[in-house]
């Protein structure tokens, strides 16, 4: 099945999709206190841990700091809980995946819809966060759509893939979740661009997660268009990842209910 094929797909099961993401979300916090105030809590509680650490332990001398980090920080949450829980959408689909008639590529999708729906929930905070701090609103963040949108394609892209992968090799999973840790500290979210040694510098664009962090920071705190060759760069290269995921995802599927 070609990616238009694919996508065509995921469109026909849409309500089917949303269906799923509402159960999604709605499961998360049923039976907790709180309940749906954890979507602000969860990223204040992140922030509040990490603006400590590094305002006043690594004492990074930056002024509107929690902004900075809170832009950069709020992307990675959506991103890392896509490819963590996304990695075992298939083999946690229960019998959901050995119904003949499912669409199997909907479990992956709801994943990250789910985290995508909590990420777009969580931005309010953000803009009190600019509303507090005295940090100035731009036209730039119009861009935030088109930044949001490569983002999207690039950790669905890697969910698909990973969700495949971890059918057949279940230590997939477990990898996904140490390697994420050392990614979130080599990209560029709680310290600036400026902090990285010279030499390595040109390094980070080869990091897709760093270029699209580096995105939301222009756009958000900086107030300057992002760098659109570079972002036209993640977005092809999660084109081809899109086009492997798919081949892989669409030529194993069939194996995947004997499999779990």
């Amino acid at each position: 099945m070609s990616i238009s094929g694919h996508l065509a797909e995921l469109t026909r099961n849409r309500a089917l999709v949303w269906a799923l993401v509402g159960r999604e979300l709605k499961g998360r916090y049923r039976g907790s206190l709180f309940g749906f105030l954890w979507t602000f809590l969860n990223p204040l509680m992140l922030l509040a841990v990490y603006a400590l650490v590094f305002s006043v332990y690594f004492r990074i001398d930056m002024p509107h700091y929690a902004v900075f980090m809170f832009t950069g920080l709020l992307p990675w949450v959506f991103f890392s809980s896509s490819v963590n829980e996304g990695a075992g959408a298939i083999t946690e689909g229960g019998s959901l995946v050995t119904k003949v008639m499912f669409p199997l590529q909907v479990l992956p999708a709801v994943k990250v819809m789910a985290n995508f729906v909590n990420y777009l929930l969580s931005l309010p905070i953000l803009f009190a966060f600019y509303l507090a701090d005295g940090v100035a609103f731009t036209w730039c963040m119009l861009a935030f759509f088109v930044v949001a949108a490569v983002h999207l394609l690039f950790t669905y892209a890697l969910v698909l893939l990973l969700s495949a992968a971890n059918v057949f090799l279940r230590d997939t999973k477990h990898m996904v979740n140490n390697f994420l840790t050392l990614w979130f500290f080599l990209t560029p979210i709680l310290y600036p661009l400026a902090q990285v040694p010279e030499a390595f510098r040109p390094l980070i664009y080869f990091n897709p997660a760093a270029v699209i962090t580096l995105a939301y920071h222009d756009l958000f705190f900086w107030g300057r268009w992002p760098a659109w060759g570079q972002l036209a760069g993640v977005a092809g290269l999660s084109l081809v990842m899109l086009v492997v995921a798919v081949v892989v995802f669409e030529h194993y599927k069939e194996y995947f209910a004997e499999k779990i």
